[in-house]
């Protein structure tokens, strides 16, 4: 009679807890779209065959946006630069080739240690780069 009772306890637990269940695959495909739609903030093509030169775009950029450069490494094509302003904005930029005439240009952000998931500081930086790059291109000082 005891062992009938617990198991019947036990298949009740378990239908509740199967009914609890979230699709795996759901979450999977929920994660997989934020990540390209953040990506997607993170990145731009520019038509420029010139690493050396987007990097130098990239590193004034930040500077003109009051980023201190902390690192700069041309063989793999990254900056990063660190923000003081109230809180502590930190930006890693990379810098690679796409096909024969794009680079393209991935930023990644940090509040201290928190990911930047927001658009309002890659528009920023995007925004001022693409004028950097467009001046660059027209060769205007």
């Amino acid at each position: 009679m005891m062992r009938t009772g617990i198991l019947a306890a036990s298949m009740a637990a378990l239908a509740v807890l199967a009914g609890c269940q979230t699709n795996s695959e759901d979450q999977i495909l929920a994660s997989a779209e934020s990540q390209v739609a953040l990506r997607s903030m993170q990145s731009r093509a520019f038509e420029t065959t010139d690493k050396i030169q987007t990097m130098r775009s990239v590193i004034a950029t930040l500077q003109d946006l009051g980023f201190v450069v902390d690192k700069a490494d041309d063989v793999l094509g990254t900056v990063s630069g660190t923000k003081l302003d109230g809180y502590q904005l930190r930006m890693t930029v990379t810098v690679r080739p796409r096909g024969e005439t794009q680079m393209i240009v991935r930023a990644n952000a940090q509040y201290n240690v928190t990911p930047v998931e927001e658009p309002g500081p890659y528009q920023q930086f995007f925004a001022a780069l693409e004028k950097a790059m467009f001046l660059t291109a027209q060769q205007v000082d």
